[in-house]
């Protein structure tokens, strides 16, 4: 995925990434990159703010117990689905 700006890091690189960077499991360089690049590129902080809404969705679901494995494989299923459905076609 690309926004058609120019980029240090590749916006499919940072989405691949931004599930660990949502729970805060990154070093600190890494954190700082994607925080920068969601500051200037759209496309991407609005992948961003649709992946830790659901996060948030499922967590007010299940409460504190982590989602069974079929849920959350379904999730990211569904999640993959939507990114292809999203990416703008040339």
């Amino acid at each position: 995925m690309s926004c058609g700006e120019h980029h240090d890091v590749d916006c499919s690189e940072i989405l691949q990434r931004v599930y660990v960077f949502i729970d805060n499991e990154l070093e600190d360089a890494s954190s700082d990159e994607i925080r920068t690049h969601l500051e200037e590129c759209a496309p991407c902080l609005d992948q961003y703010d649709l992946e830790r809404c659901i996060k948030k969705l499922v967590h007010r679901s299940c409460g504190d117990d982590q989602a069974p494995d079929a849920l959350r494989a379904k999730i990211l299923l569904r999640l993959t689905e939507v990114r292809v459905e999203t990416t703008p076609t040339d």
